[in-house]
């Protein structure tokens, strides 16, 4: 593309428009700047996550339950860790599927959920189910109080 220069000869155009580049640039910017706290973690809030969608927990399943506490409950009544595995050993044959469901509040530490895994896996259980919903208050209580009218 040519020019005409003062002397009347035609000169090239080598000067480039960065306007529209630095509009893009802009706009870059704005976005990132936008969007760049969304992605900071924030450490000292961290909560179990709630479930909005799932499938339902079947009750035929046999059921662990951990409360707070650490204490633990095969289908409402009480267990030791010592014996979960023989009584999970006796309770698969009443069960149409070897699932074991295992809910816990949200305050149990991870260790104990292994230790129902392992017991789980000794017993020979195919299918572990973590339910995403802790026990309620309520629940606990109702368990507590099972556990005092049997002792």
């Amino acid at each position: 593309m040519g020019m005409k220069n003062s002397k009347g000869k035609e000169a090239l155009f080598t000067e480039i428009n960065i306007t529209p580049l630095t509009d893009i640039f802009l706009v870059l910017l704005i976005i990132m700047m936008v969007v760049a706290p969304t992605f900071q973690s924030n450490d000292t809030s961290i909560k179990i996550p709630e479930i909005n969608s799932g499938i339902s927990v079947e009750s035929t399943n046999a059921t662990v339950s951990v409360t707070k506490e650490g204490n633990m409950y095969l289908n409402g009544n009480p267990v030791t860790e010592e014996n979960l595995s023989d009584e999970l050993i006796a309770l698969k044959d009443s069960l149409e599927k070897p699932e074991l469901v295992v809910k816990a509040d949200e305050k149990v530490k991870s260790a104990k959920i292994m230790e129902i895994m392992n017991a789980a896996q000794d017993a020979e259980y195919k299918k572990l189910i973590v339910a995403g919903e802790p026990l309620s208050k309520k629940e606990q209580k109702d368990l507590e109080n099972k556990k005092k009218t049997r002792g």
